[in-house]
């Protein structure tokens, strides 16, 4: 195959070279073959090439760009780069009605000879350092010869800010970018030498760190902040390694099999489970992006199929991601992961995802409003719980959203929201985290708010068809409301409502209700298990992108969505106040009426311990906030020496599984007690029987350093 490609390039003239190519850098020829033909690839959209031949001005600008704003929220010149691009491929490509066409290149020439003595210099470095260099490498890889010399000479230096030493050039995802872009360019310049120590570095990316880059646990971390940024910069990363693996595969530039396992791992186990079925984007996980327009589409799968040419590692789990981002028949894996680098929790089955989102003193509450964007997400870390069936319940909602009501959160309400200046905060609490066996998962967050005088114990507790949602000790020196959000989503159905025990379709508007037993809305039920007064909204808001997004591009007019709102009002200065409800994902009508959730029993919500078993799992989940015990079952008693996480699976009155971890990152074992006796030493546990105390004595190692706060599961 690599001959075949090199002979095409050699005598059919596939791509147009400066000067021969040499035999002896086959390798490269392929390569540059390849980068090309991908370019090359893209539609022709001849309509709107016409427009701009039609529309350039003599000085070759196009009308409606302002060339003066080169701000962070500006720079309307990304435009006149887009453009460029357009025009050239529609010259270049073969079967394009415009190919050759004298217009067309006179336009093309006028618009980069207006740029090139202009030069323009962004006030945000991204756009000097990788978005105008790939935008120019994208020109000059697709127009090549038929470029002037002096075009060329004069654009390769503005291409040349993407190097190695340049500022954005620091690990993480943006420095992998800018080592791709600089390898396309000496894929142009026919540089062997260097793009060889190119590829090196972008080969070596891939690896695990403690600063910024990927972490190990498999989330991202873009900054200093160690905000997570695994579905964002994190998957820029994946994308810029793929699309290199699947360019270099079949050369002596190939990359070795511990670095394509490893980030095949990455973005299975890290993004893949950030994503809805693993093709949708998870609003739980977005930060600033949440807020620009038209940002929630199913994934597209050239990553995935970039990396099958490179390897057969893990195929299958690739092939069945691709079939569903393909929209083509698959079943969702069903998995419960808990980042603990990232303090971020997911969990799947097949018919539904949710999230948990929160932060500790190990990192801070939300990326920064950088370049105008996602200026109203101060609590979008406050225990983040959204809901998803289809990962569409979200679409386009930002600009109606009520931002102090994020799904999962308890807020207090103020009457506007505080100024973006104020959205980045470090969190006050180190006990965050959750104890997980990959398939079920318990969640514990003793929130202190960094915005007000605020504090409560959150916790949530995940089974196969529901999950239970738990808060005490809600306590706020304020005397404006507080209140927890169910579910603030896309109004997709009628709701119903069973409240003293009559059941009702709901009206359209705004309303507290009273002795509320559940609530159906788009197929999600919401049960209470004891009457609780709820509010509810599900009517149409409006709001414009531009008032939580200042990019240029952000659409100003209002616009309005049908919105279903869901939560718990606890009022002003609340002191010790608690909440309990179940969510069950995928229910319908006559299963809520019939008496939802009768294997689940709240056995404790308390500031000291909140916990919860499911009978018909024989499994227990159980946050200790402090040294305690607690009555699981008649034959059962379970107790932890110190504040931690953990699950009991059981047969009977015995324990057969443990998982355990501790939140706050600062034990190097976790001590239990059990009735029953257990006498049992593993790699990693020890229990022994205290017959004066009639109990056993559990001591679980836990991992340390890097690994600190991932769930330990031992086998009794």
């Amino acid at each position: 195959m690599k001959n075949l490609i090199l002979f095409m390039i050699l005598f059919t003239g596939i791509i147009k070279v400066q000067g021969s190519p040499n035999p002896a850098n086959a390798d490269l020829e392929l390569i540059r073959a390849k980068v090309k033909a991908e370019m090359m690839a893209q539609p022709v959209d001849e309509p709107a090439v016409r427009a701009l031949i039609a529309t350039i001005l003599p000085d070759g600008t196009w009308p409606g760009i302002n060339y003066k704003d080169v701000s962070n929220t500006g720079f309307q010149h990304r435009v006149h780069l887009g453009n460029m691009v357009k025009m050239a491929l529609a010259f270049e490509k073969k079967g394009s009605k415009l190919k050759g066409d004298a217009k067309l290149k006179k336009s093309i020439y006028s618009a980069l000879n207006y740029w090139i003595p202009n030069d323009f210099i962004c006030d945000n470095w991204w756009w000097n350092q990788i978005g105008t260099p790939n935008e120019l490498i994208s020109l000059l890889m697709i127009m090549d010869t038929d470029l002037t010399k002096e075009q060329v000479a004069k654009i390769l230096p503005m291409i040349g800010r993407a190097n190695l030493t340049a500022t954005g050039a620091r690990p993480s995802g943006d420095r992998i970018k800018i080592a791709g872009i600089l390898a396309k360019t000496l894929l142009y310049k026919r540089d062997v030498e260097q793009f060889n120590e190119v590829i090196k570095v972008i080969e070596g990316e891939i690896k695990f760190a403690t600063g910024r880059g990927m972490q190990y646990d498999y989330s991202f971390h873009h900054r200093e902040d160690k905000v997570n940024n695994t579905t964002s910069y994190g998957m820029g990363y994946a994308d810029a390694f793929a699309e290199w693996a699947s360019l270099v595969a079949g050369t002596k530039y190939k990359f070795s099999d511990p670095a394509l396992h490893q980030l095949t791992d990455y973005y299975l186990d890290g993004i893949c489970k950030q994503l809805i079925f693993g093709k949708s984007p998870d609003p739980g996980a977005k930060n600033r992006d949440i807020t620009r327009f038209d940002g929630e589409k199913i994934l597209g799968s050239a990553p995935l199929e970039r990396l099958l040419t490179a390897t057969d590692y893990r195929k299958k789990e690739m092939e069945e991601i691709i079939k569903l981002r393909k929209g083509e028949p698959g079943v969702p894996s069903s998995f419960s992961t808990f980042f603990w680098q990232s303090e971020h929790f997911t969990i799947q089955r097949p018919d539904f995802f949710t999230s948990v989102r929160m932060y500790s003193t190990r990192d801070c509450n939300m990326e920064s409003p950088y370049n105008g964007e996602g200026l109203v997400n101060h609590f979008r870390g406050d225990g983040t719980n959204y809901i998803s069936k289809s990962g569409r319940e979200y679409e386009d909602l930002a600009p109606m959203n009520d931002w102090q009501k994020i799904p999962g959160t308890t807020i207090v309400q103020k009457p506007v929201m505080p100024s973006e200046k104020e959205i980045q905060k470090w969190g006050l609490t180190d006990f965050v985290g959750a104890a997980t066996d990959g398939k079920y998962g318990v969640v514990a967050f003793d929130f202190k708010s960094p915005h007000d005088p605020l504090v409560a114990k959150k916790s949530w507790f995940f089974f196969d068809h529901e999950y239970v949602c738990l808060g005490a000790g809600i306590t706020a020196t304020t005397d404006l409301p507080v209140a927890t959000t169910l579910n603030q989503c896309l109004l997709l159905s009628y709701v119903v409502v069973m409240s003293d025990n009559k059941k009702a379709v709901i009206d359209r508007g705004e309303r507290k209700m009273s002795n509320v037993n559940w609530v159906l809305h788009d197929g999600v039920g919401y049960f209470f298990p004891k009457p609780t007064d709820v509010n509810m909204m599900n009517n149409a808001k409006s709001g414009s992108w531009y008032k939580i997004n200042h990019q240029m591009d952000s659409p100003r007019e209002e616009s309005s969505r049908e919105v279903f709102k869901l939560w718990i009002d606890h009022g002003p200065r609340p002191q010790n106040a608690v909440y309990t409800y179940i969510v069950i994902p995928n229910t319908t009508e006559k299963e809520m009426e019939n008496q939802p959730c009768k294997e689940i029993s709240i056995l404790s919500n308390s500031p000291e311990i909140q916990a919860v078993k499911h009978s018909g799992l024989n499994l227990s989940e159980i946050i200790f906030y402090t040294s305690g015990e607690i009555q699981v079952s008649e034959g059962l008693k379970i107790g932890m020496d110190s504040p931690g996480a953990m699950m009991a699976k059981t047969e009977g009155h015995a324990i057969k599984q443990i998982t355990v971890s501790d939140p706050s990152r600062k034990l190097g074992k976790i001590h239990l007690t059990v009735t029953g006796k257990i006498e049992k030493t593993g790699a990693n546990y020890k229990s022994v029987w205290n017959n004066q105390k009639q109990i056993s004595e559990i001591s679980i190692d836990l991992p340390q350093t890097v690994y600190a706060g991932k769930s330990v599961t031992i086998e009794l």
